[in-house]
């Protein structure tokens, strides 16, 4: 069976808040934003940066819910710095009489990485 790779989920324009590089390697999260985004703690994400163009996967690490928190980890804290534009994406699998169907989950942030609207 064939198997169509889409986009699920997306987190638009968020700003990195911090990067830790001593770390295992992910992203962290605010859990209202993994929420509303449709994502699910350790998924796979990739994570394009809008100011140097570098792209990555990781995956998600639930943070502190409130707080804004958009942090690189590990070797992935080398691709941003805080105040640089990311964008968060999760896919996923679909057999092609799925496709009609699906509309991925993505929102739009503010400044502050605050929830504003579905795109």
């Amino acid at each position: 069976m064939m198997l169509i790779k889409v986009l699920r989920s997306k987190i638009h324009r968020a700003r990195i808040t911090e990067t830790r590089l001593e770390y295992e390697g992910s992203i962290t999260i605010d859990e209202d934003l993994i929420e509303a985004a449709g994502l699910v703690p350790g998924e796979a994400v990739l994570v394009a940066n809008c100011n140097n163009g570098t792209r990555c996967e990781t995956y998600v690490i639930v943070g502190e819910r409130g707080s804004g928190t958009i942090c690189l980890n590990g070797a992935a804290a080398r691709l941003g710095e805080p105040g640089d534009v990311v964008i968060i994406l999760g896919f996923a699998y679909l057999a092609p009489e799925e496709l009609e169907s699906h509309r991925p989950q993505k929102i739009v942030v503010d400044e502050r990485n605050r929830y504003v609207r579905e795109m």
